[in-house]
């Protein structure tokens, strides 16, 4: 017994010291470490993916093209790339089926619910959806939805669809997204072809809410869908300065849904924000937010003649010399051989000089009329802008000075009659008949907008866009007042908190711009809103301000529609 203990005792020990007396069950085991060692010691399989992924050139087929990246990149199970299954016509039996024997009917609701069955177990499986177009069978639109999209799948989608020439919108619905994947994202855009414009990330909520990184200046997308995505206040803020700031504006996003998410009072101010100086922006969705009065007063205040704070008349004037200064170099006068330095910094001197004279006497202007015309100016804001620009007020008074100067030598005053007539003669700059008539054709399709249109012409309209610092001004009460935003063509509010308070900055912005677009034929400019939606707030159907604003909408619309259609629910 004791040389049966010692022996157990011993024989763990015999292998350490030296590998020479080692049974075969311990060879076995050292083999498997040492198989496990080696496996450590070697370079993953990732490691060896970008050389086998950059070696295959793409064909532009992208079922092909994606499942050979995947393959080669590892994956054994990856989503399928299948055509968008669409909505089957309805069906109208006649009067020769009606003659079929009943136990066919039966066999063919037999194998229907078969089918049924599978599939809706296909519905889940994850899948690339892709809608092709109808003559050449090219990609025009991807829709993925209910799986997680990570960042090597994003870079498998960086190779294969930049060769796909016809893409022009790419869907992500509940994806999983995050704020790196996000950033990916944006980088690939620039890849793809001119002709992606759209694109929607439903259903993706980031910690960080950095949806304004697509709206930058350099983005691609005209149509922005951001809903069901919990944005809040702070990203609402986001999205307003991505919109417009005192220095920078979009000049690219023609549509933008911010529908159900948690938007509030705040947010909405962002938002108007952000609209004071955007001339590009034509379709915008609130609705399903948390947005109440307060909010809606100040959307509704930058749709009419608004005030400019102070930093923005400092930066109006700023805008004013710098042009003034370039129509200058401009002219053939300053060419000449007798100019000198010190001349050229005299006329420059007399310029702000003459600039400055325009605002005081502008106010002067303001202040000495008489009490009666004062109260009839501000009862009647469209026509007080009309007077104005046909009387030219501030330039009256630099007329006079620099009379043996160029009209392009001139300062402050008379930059505005250019500007006046670029915005009224050139319809295609902000709210021309076809913009109109491509958001009317996006409303009946419900979130999706029309691409049948030229994504050229969008650019080169929001390029040739005026400030709005620089469009003709109004001086009330030592105030400097602009026309507001009547670029803008589609607001929903659908369903937010809206009481009666509200109704009424918005009954006031109608009530304006319909007395506007009188006196302005559609051709020649934006006319202000053709569709606004209030309908499911905190006020009653029947209220005097919500009737007053349907009847005067009603004649706005150039398509008169029995039932417009609502937002999907979620």
């Amino acid at each position: 017994m004791s040389g049966e203990a010692s022996t157990p005792g011993a024989s763990p020990r015999a292998p350490r010291p030296g590998t020479q007396k080692s049974s075969g069950t311990v060879t076995k085991k050292g083999d498997r470490g040492a198989k496990e060692k080696q496996v450590l010691v070697l370079p993953p399989v990732g490691e060896e993916e970008p050389k086998n992924a950059e070696e295959y050139q793409c064909t532009g087929v992208l079922e092909t093209d994606f499942a050979e990246l995947c393959t080669r990149s590892g994956y054994t199970d990856f989503p399928k790339v299948v055509t968008r299954p669409r909505p089957h016509p309805a069906f109208v039996p006649s009067a020769s089926m009606s003659e079929k024997p009943a136990q066919d009917d039966q066999r063919l609701s037999a194998s229907c619910s078969l089918n049924s069955l599978e599939s809706k177990y296909v519905f889940f499986r994850p899948t690339i959806q892709v809608e092709l177009e109808p003559e050449d069978k090219g990609v025009k639109e991807i829709y993925i939805r209910g799986w997680r999209v990570e960042e090597r799948i994003l870079g498998i989608f960086s190779k294969c669809l930049p060769p796909l020439s016809q893409l022009q919108a790419i869907n992500l619905r509940k994806v999983g997204l995050t704020d790196k994947t996000l950033s990916t994202f944006i980088a690939l855009l620039p890849l793809c072809a001119p002709t992606l414009r759209k694109v929607s990330l439903e259903g993706n909520p980031l910690p960080e809410q950095s949806y304004h990184k697509l709206m930058a200046a350099d983005s691609p997308i005209a149509h922005l869908s951001l809903r069901n995505n919990n944005i809040d206040d702070h990203g609402a803020q986001l999205l307003g300065q991505a919109l417009s700031t005192l220095r920078s504006c979009n000049r690219t996003l023609v549509s933008l849904n911010l529908a159900f998410n948690h938007i509030g009072d705040a947010g909405a101010g962002y938002i108007a924000d952000g609209l004071r100086l955007n001339r590009a922006l034509l379709w915008l969705s609130l609705a399903h937010n948390r947005i109440q009065d307060q909010g809606a007063l100040k959307l509704a205040e930058v749709l009419r003649p608004f005030e400019l704070t102070h930093t923005e008349v400092v930066e109006r004037r700023r805008l004013l010399l710098e042009k003034g200064t370039q129509e200058r170099s401009r002219s053939p006068s300053s060419s000449r051989p007798g100019d000198s330095k010190t001349d050229r910094e005299k006329n420059l001197l007399l310029q702000v000089n003459s600039a400055a004279l325009t605002e005081k006497t502008d106010k002067t202007q303001t202040t000495k009329t008489p009490k009666g015309l004062s109260k009839k100016k501000e009862k009647s804001g469209g026509e007080s802008v009309r007077k104005e620009e046909k009387s030219g007020s501030g330039q009256s008074p630099t007329q006079g000075t620099p009379k043996k100067e160029d009209p392009a030598k001139s300062g402050k005053g008379k930059v505005t009659i250019p500007e006046q007539k670029t915005s009224k003669g050139k319809g295609p700059k902000t709210g021309s008949k076809e913009k109109r008539s491509f958001l009317l054709e996006s409303e009946h399709l419900g979130q999706s907008l029309a691409y049948s249109w030229s994504p050229k012409h969008l650019v080169a309209e929001a390029t040739e866009t005026v400030n709005p610092l620089l469009e003709p001004v109004e001086h009330r009460n030592g105030k400097v007042f602009v026309p507001g935003n009547k670029v803008l063509l589609h607001l929903n509010l659908l369903r937010n908190r809206i009481t009666e308070v509200g109704l009424e900055g918005f009954l006031a912005t109608v009530q304006y711009q319909a007395q506007f677009s009188k006196s302005k034929s559609p051709s020649k400019g934006p006319v202000g809103l053709l569709r606004l939606s209030l309908a499911k707030n905190c006020f009653s159907p029947q209220c005097p301000a919500y009737t007053t604003i349907q009847e005067l909408m009603l004649p706005r619309a150039p398509v008169t529609k029995a039932k417009p259609r609502e937002e999907e629910t979620t």
